[in-house]
């Protein structure tokens, strides 16, 4: 079984900065793209930042400058550093995760999601 967690969201006021991170744990032989996700009430799930395992990273436009990716593969993480928070960066924010996980006899490659942790700017 493959589960990833997520840490870090919480209530921060405008101008501040948050760290979530997210954990992948399992079976796994290999991650490709791993990424953040948020969506907000009322609203579809957007894409918030991605990276794949080279390091190559992609940003919704909304948080260019803002917002930083990262990944530890040792660790089988990836972070989102967020800085100078906006109320419409509020949303519950999901990880996922491209990889490639099972047996040796027998690998299955998928995208796993997190639970989500909700983030919330507001003064």
């Amino acid at each position: 079984q493959v589960q990833l967690v997520e840490s870090g969201g919480g209530l921060v006021q405008p101008g501040g900065s948050l760290r979530l991170s997210c954990a992948a744990s399992g079976s796994i032989f290999s991650i490709n793209a791993m990424g953040w996700y948020r969506q907000a009430p009322g609203k579809e799930r957007e894409l918030v930042a991605a990276i794949t395992s080279g390091g190559s990273t992609n940003y919704a436009d909304s948080v260019k400058g803002r917002f930083t990716i990262a990944r530890d593969n040792a660790k089988n993480t990836v972070y989102l550093q967020m800085n100078s928070l906006k109320p419409e960066d509020t949303a519950v924010y999901y990880c996922n995760a491209d990889l490639l996980s099972g047996s040796i006899w027998h690998k299955i490659r998928n995208i796993y999601w997190g639970q989500g942790t909700q983030v919330t700017v507001s003064s």
